[in-house]
C-alpha cells in the first residue's frame, strides 16, 4: 500500500528480500511491518468530492482510509470548501444540468462528517498526506480535465504539496492525482499512459 508511504522502506527492505523466497508469507509480513511502523503516524487524506466522475473515487478513498486504519495510523480528512466544477449524474454518466454541489460538503459523505476545510491543513501537524484519485482531482483540485498540460492547480492544493515536499514528508497520490505534484513540484514528472505523447511524460 503506497509502499506504506515510505515509512517501511528502509526497515523492511532486508526482510522483503528474504521473503522473496516465501511469497505466501510476504503479504502478512509486510502488513505486520507496516503496522508496526505506521502505528500512530498522522496522515492527512485530501478528498475532492464524492463520486468518481465529479469527485473523489469512492473505492480509492475508502481503501486508503481502511488500510491506514488497519495500520493504526491517525487519519485526518480535508477537502476544499468551494463549488465543484460541475455535477455528474452517475446513473446516466452525464452532467446534471442546474445542479451545484460543494466539494467539502460532498467529501463529508465519505468522511462521515469528520472533515475539515483544506485551508486548515497544516503540514507541521501531519506526518504524510494522501490524495485519492477520481475525476474530482482533475476537476476540483486543478483544471487538468479541461486544460490538459496547460492546467493550473488550485492555490490551496499547491500550498499543501509544497509544504509537505519542503518538509520532506511523504506524499501519496492515486490514479490521476500525480499530475498535481508534477505541475507544482520542480523536477517531478509522471507518465499518463500515452507513450506516443511527449514520450509519455508530464509535464
Amino acid at each position: 500500500f503506497f509502499r506504506m508511504l515510505r515509512f517501511v522502506a528502509k526497515a523492511s527492505a532486508p526482510r522483503l528480500c528474504s521473503l522473496a523466497l516465501s511469497p505466501s508469507l510476504a503479504g502478512a509480513a509486510l502488513f505486520s511491518t507496516s503496522q508496526r511502523l505506521m502505528a500512530g503516524k498522522r496522515v492527512a487524506v485530501v478528498l475532492s468530492g464524492c463520486g468518481v466522475y465529479d469527485g473523489a473515487e469512492i473505492h480509492e478513498a475508502t481503501s486508503v482510509l481502511i488500510h491506514l486504519s488497519r495500520a493504526k495510523a491517525q487519519t485526518s480528512i480535508f477537502a476544499p470548501d468551494r463549488p465543484q466544477m460541475h455535477v455528474i449524474n452517475h446513473l446516466k454518466g452525464a452532467p446534471a444540468e442546474g445542479e451545484s454541489r460543494n466539494v467539502l460538503v460532498e467529501s463529508a459523505r465519505i468522511a462521515r462528517g469528520n472533515i475539515k476545510p483544506l485551508s486548515e491543513l497544516d503540514a507541521s501537524s501531519q506526518d504524510a498526506v494522501i490524495f485519492p484519485g477520481g475525476f474530482g482531482a482533475a476537476k476540483n483540485l486543478c483544471d487538468f480535465a479541461t486544460q490538459g498540460t496547460n492546467m493550473t492547480v488550485q492555490p490551496d492544493v499547491a500550498a499543501v504539496l509544497r509544504a509537505f515536499h519542503g518538509a520532506k514528508k511523504p506524499i501519496g497520490l492515486c490514479c490521476i492525482a500525480p499530475v498535481l505534484a508534477a505541475k507544482v513540484l520542480p523536477g517531478a514528472t509522471v507518465t499518463l499512459g500515452k507513450e506516443e505523447a511527449e514520450g509519455g511524460r508530464f509535464p
